[in-house]
């Protein structure tokens, strides 16, 4: 609903028939009662609505893809890297855009109304891959594994961290390629802090108790 304290720029029939000016809208609806802010002049005027688009979108997670429908500004501009809700009937998921399919190819920006496909990968809930090497140094044992966390969990070089039954700590931070706000791709100094959603890869020192007692 619109707000009586809202403003909008519209041609004042007054003041300004050819230019726009700043009104308030007074009274909204299909002919909305504006005032002009320059002159005082109240007149109605049919506000024009914001033209949106059904857009398909492609979510991937976990190794798996689904595909969904938003509507979306059609003026608005989507560049990879921003993030946005894509409700289902199973689900409401943040997704964050990796690609843009256009007739011409695949871009990393693009007003909607050219896009042919989002593509987008679910950031809500992530899955982090790790890799950890023995507290001993032994190079050679190393294990992988997969944590799953939310997206905005923050995994920080240098400190240690329990998830489930890992316990480990970070040495160093591989850097998803559709993340921003990172001046590398990799991270290693004591302090870096990536969010869960952002992260490639782990490197860590095992922490866990009894983690390399099978060797």
């Amino acid at each position: 609903m619109t707000d009586a304290t809202e403003r909008i720029a519209l041609p004042c029939p007054a003041c300004s028939p050819d230019l726009e000016t700043v009104h308030e809208v007074l009274k909204p609806g299909g002919q909305a009662t504006v005032r002009c802010t320059d002159c005082e002049h109240v007149h109605k005027e049919t506000i024009p609505g914001e033209r949106t688009v059904q857009q398909e979108v492609v979510v991937s997670q976990d190794g798996e893809s689904f595909a969904a429908t938003v509507d979306a500004p059609a003026d608005e501009t989507v560049a990879v890297g921003e993030e946005f809700l894509v409700e289902t009937p199973e689900a409401i998921v943040t997704a964050r855009i990796t690609s843009l399919e256009l007739p011409e190819g695949r871009a990393d920006s693009a007003p909607v109304a050219d896009v042919e496909t989002i593509w987008t990968r679910a950031v809500g809930n992530v899955s982090v891959n790790v890799t950890a090497h023995p507290t001993d140094g032994r190079h050679d044992e190393t294990r992988s594994f997969t944590l799953q966390v939310p997206g905005d969990e923050e995994f920080t070089v240098g400190e240690t961290s329990t998830v489930g039954d890992e316990e480990f700590t970070v040495e160093g931070i591989y850097v998803r390629d559709d993340a921003t706000g990172y001046e590398f791709d990799k991270l290693d100094h004591a302090g870096d802090t990536v969010l869960a959603k952002d992260v490639k890869r782990l490197y860590v020192r095992d922490e866990t108790g009894d983690a390399w007692s099978a060797w």
